[in-house]
């Protein structure tokens, strides 16, 4: 660090000009990164997936990229032959569409599918050119649906949804940073940013040509890279002025602090990137894309924080440092709180059983509602009601059931051309069709017809209920376990079931069948790079379950605000479910920021007691050093995911409300209060690292244990 620090210290203006010009360089050529980055949703390797294949290959359409035209005003019987005419419009305005069957939902409504050969990401491209084309049919209403249209009427929703976040949590944060530098320093968290995020986007557009890349990945590293920016700033800079005032010259306190602090980001960077990088294990491409992000901006803002950060702070520092912004009430206030910390530090230590009692007692509280979850692979009752996609979905949902828009598709491949024919098949056949017509989450069953030759048929089933709620979850697993056996298909003849719910079930079941065993790898090289950082056994594990109950104290939350309602005076919308992804977002974000914190708190910690402090003062000092900067960088973050709650989806508020939380949680009941009463109840235990696994990970041992060194 020391080496690598004074090089940088000794080339400071080609440093800064060399990340210029590489920001600046990636700032111009991710331009058309949004071009490159995709909403395709695939399932490789799963039942769903397979029948998709079969629909496109025989059938030429995919269960999930047509649209659907819903007329009403008219008596249906008027409003058949307008229907063909708009949908021979709109099968011309779209590629691969062709105009489906025409039916009555109502005396004064009528619904005509339009499949098509594209993915919903590429279909809704094409909503406007639908409505277009589907427009001036003379006396009747034309709404235009699908999978699509619902996607394209969100995405203007979700851009609004951001930028009012955005509104909402820049000016905060910026307030935040000032009060906490209380200089013309707090330019460096920005400096910071501005060379970080632009440069791991191109990395982003760089990989995107290779591989396929969700479009909600910008706003993961614009997250994410703020966050470690402030993060990473706070620490080196505070650090820095601490050496300065201890009266080293700025060369001198400049390698401290990379001895130090530097050290601190390094565990620290690494730390965020094993969190994030749990996504590059999941089964599907488009949450593999996220791990990549995820794994990027930490390991480039690691090189900013050691290149980038002391270079600024060689070249104008001081200067920086030398521009008061806050009066002078509001600089002795801040240091009343440093002395708050050091009083707080003090009242744990005389109390660490309380203390740690009453913290661990809240965080299992928070977290309890946790065994009521529920999950869902999305639904169309979390997005605004206003849209014109959900408008037709509301005219379909009244007549022929919720399930309309995203039926399920059970195919059955009877092994060889004429198969569907066989006797046999057509028996088990209407076996199949009289249980699904009994099922009471069936609203109806359409048998659409034989393809390949007659090897493949083809049943459309409409559910009452949307594909995303338990009652269409529980009706795929009758179909799967119950229906399908018992409707004693031959031997050599595969039934499939795919289309929404089955496609909704998959996705859950497999992300969540790797989930555990990620977080399992996660939580093992996370003990072995702490182990390595701490220099102790304890440590590690500590961290390690604390950061796994503010992790449940977030999920916890996500059922309370949503599910309970008692989110709703936020102006949270109130939902049974949660989204299938964001579990698993909240687990790899918040696992790698709270680790930030934690690196941060007890690096401090051992830095004292390495110095020849006993423990009970290594504690209160490393709490009295870095409470302010945890609880300011914590406040920030959650400013900046406050801001989603401000939006009209379920999901971006679930997301928003869960990181927020727990963020909350971690800087003030977790960092504030757990983890030095903990640590106090440990004692010297804290720092016990035996020669023999101190040699394995190449770290200096802590042989001390109760009985040693008296006085420590």
């Amino acid at each position: 660090m020391t080496r690598a620090t004074a090089f940088v210290l000794r080339h400071r203006v080609a440093v800064v000009l060399t990340w210029a010009l590489l920001a600046g360089a990636a700032a111009v050529g991710s331009r058309g990164l949004g071009d490159l980055l995709t909403n395709r949703f695939s399932l490789p390797g799963t039942e769903a997936e397979r029948a998709e294949a079969i629909l496109r290959e025989a059938y030429g359409e995919r269960s999930d990229g047509g649209f659907t035209l819903v007329l009403e005003g008219r008596p249906a019987r008027e409003l058949l032959p307008l229907a063909r005419t708009a949908a021979r419009r709109v099968a011309d305005a779209v590629p691969t569409a062709r105009v489906g069957p025409v039916r009555p939902v109502a005396p004064d409504a009528v619904a005509v599918a339009v499949p098509t050969l594209l993915e919903p990401a590429d279909a809704k491209r094409y909503t406007d050119d639908a409505r277009a084309a589907a427009a001036g049919t003379a006396g009747a209403r034309v709404l235009v649906t699908g999978i699509p249209a619902v996607a394209a009427d969100l995405d203007p929703v979700l851009a609004a949804d951001l930028r009012r976040g955005e509104l909402i949590a820049i000016p905060i944060a910026l307030l935040i940073l000032v009060f906490v530098f209380g200089t013309l320093a707090f330019v460096l968290p920005l400096l910071f940013a501005a060379a970080a995020i632009p440069t791991t986007l191109g990395g982003v557009w760089l990989l995107a040509h290779r591989m396929e890349l969700s479009t909600y990945v910008e706003n993961l590293v614009l997250l994410i890279g703020l966050g470690i920016a402030v993060d990473y700033s706070l620490l080196v800079v505070h650090r820095y002025r601490e050496e300065r005032a201890a009266g080293r010259p700025p060369e001198e306190a400049l390698l401290r602090t990379a001895e130090t602090a530097g050290r601190a980001v390094v565990f620290s960077g690494t730390a965020v990137a094993i969190g994030l990088s749990l996504m590059l294990a999941l089964p599907f491409p488009f949450l593999r894309g996220f791990g990549v992000a995820g794994l990027l901006i930490p390991l480039v803002s690691i090189v900013a924080a050691l290149t980038l950060l002391p270079a600024l702070l060689a070249l104008a520092g001081d200067r920086l440092d030398a521009v008061r912004l806050l009066p002078r009430p509001l600089v002795e206030r801040r240091e009343r709180e440093t002395a708050f910390w050091s009083r707080l530090a003090a009242t744990i230590m005389r109390r660490p059983v309380a203390v740690a009692a009453a913290a661990g007692a809240l965080l299992l509280a928070l977290a309890a509602p946790v065994l009521r979850l529920e999950l869902t692979p999305g639904s169309n009752r979390g997005i605004p009601q206003a849209l014109e996609s959900v408008q037709g979905i509301d005219v379909l949902a009244r007549t022929l059931g919720e399930g309309a828009v995203s039926p399920s598709e059970v195919l059955v491949d009877a092994g060889s051309p004429g198969g569907v024919r066989r006797p046999s098949v057509v028996a088990a056949t209407a076996r199949l069709v009289r249980l699904l017509r009994a099922d009471r989450e069936v609203a109806a069953v359409a048998v659409v017809g034989a393809a390949g030759d007659g090897r493949y048929l083809r049943l459309q089933v409409v559910g009452r209920s949307e594909y995303g709620v338990p009652a269409s979850r529980a009706f795929v697993e009758r179909l799967r376990e119950e229906m399908i056996p018992a409707a004693r298909f031959p031997a050599g003849t595969a039934v499939l079931a795919g289309g929404g719910p089955p496609s909704g079930v998959d996705f859950v079941d497999r992300t969540y069948a790797a989930f555990p065993w990620l977080v399992l790898a996660v939580l093992l090289l996370s003990y072995v790079l702490l182990l390595r950082a701490f220099r102790s056994l304890v440590l590690p594990l500590k961290a390690i379950l604390l950061n796994l109950l503010s992790v449940g104290a977030a999920y916890g939350a996500l059922v309370a605000f949503f599910r309970w309602g008692a989110g709703e005076p936020l102006g949270m919308i109130p939902f049974a479910e949660v989204e299938g992804w964001i579990p698993v977002f909240l687990f790899a974000m918040l696992f790698g920021l709270s680790m930030d914190y934690e690196v941060f708190l007890v690096s401090r910690m051992r830095e004292a007691w390495d110095a020849g402090a006993p423990n009970e003062r290594a504690v209160a000092l490393g709490l009295a050093r870095t409470g302010r900067l945890v609880t300011a960088a914590g406040l920030i973050m959650f400013a900046a995911f406050s801001g989603f709650v401000a939006g009209s989806i379920v999901g971006l508020q679930q997301f928003g409300a869960g990181l927020a939380v727990a963020i909350l949680v971690d800087v003030t009941i977790v960092r504030a209060l757990l983890v030095p009463s903990a640590m106090k109840l440990f004692g010297r235990w804290n720092w016990w690292l035996p020669a023999r696994v101190a040699r394995v990970v190449r770290v200096a041992p802590s042989p001390l244990a109760p009985g040693a060194a008296p006085g420590r």
